[in-house]
């Protein structure tokens, strides 16, 4: 196949799975000899292993780096620093593109910068909504409450009790905590069945009363 005729049998979509370039009874050796070749002149681009896009000049829709991790990596959604950052919690920029999936802890990284993926347990997987993109493609975020869940437990050992709200201050620069809601913390951080997780809610929730 020639490209200009794969182009236009796949215009219409965003990702391209290989599984639907390849009929898995008719491809040939060289079919894929011939994807590779297009990825080394930037006519397509490999999002991750049985995964493509357009090259820039030939894709319809710039997707966003946000829908593009939902796609590399499922089921995942997006949370923990950039949630963090896109709901003013942190105020530093994040590049990363951050999520969390029931699958193996993992990391891809391409043109489209990097996707990380950090494993919580299938029970926990949830506290989520599915969002657009500017593009109007689907994509799942994390609540603000749960993001800020997920990112406590994943990082449960550099967290003390004794010092946790000026940590939280001065060393993650937390901000703008006046619009959590104080029921949804308690929610999902007892939601991990841990006795520090129940206690740093609460210390969070004091913060969120003397920010209001």
């Amino acid at each position: 196949m020639k490209f200009i005729e794969f182009k236009e049998r796949f215009k219409d979509l965003t990702v391209i799975p290989s599984k639907i370039i390849f009929n898995s009874t008719a491809a040939r050796y060289s079919d894929y000899n011939q994807i590779e070749r297009w990825c080394k002149k930037g006519l397509l681009i490999q999002l991750r292993r049985g995964l493509y896009i357009l090259g820039k000049n030939d894709r319809r829709i710039e997707p966003s780096h946000v829908f593009l991790a939902g796609q590399i990596y499922q089921p995942s959604y997006v949370s923990l620093e950039f949630a963090l950052n896109y709901y003013g919690i942190i105020p530093e920029m994040v590049s990363d593109i951050t999520s969390v999936t029931t699958r193996k802890t993992s990391r891809f990284t391409g043109e489209f910068g990097n996707f990380i993926y950090q494993k919580i347990k299938p029970e926990f997987f949830r506290g989520f909504l599915c969002q657009k993109d500017d593009n109007g493609l689907e994509y799942f975020m994390a609540e603000s409450e749960k993001a800020l869940a997920d990112f406590i437990y994943l990082n449960i050992g550099r967290f003390s009790l004794i010092n946790l709200k000026d940590v939280l201050l001065e060393s993650y620069r937390f901000e703008n905590l006046n619009f959590l809601n104080q029921d949804k913390i308690r929610f999902y951080f007892r939601l991990f069945g841990i006795k520090k997780m129940n206690a740093i809610a609460e210390i969070l929730c004091e913060m969120i009363k003397e920010d209001l």
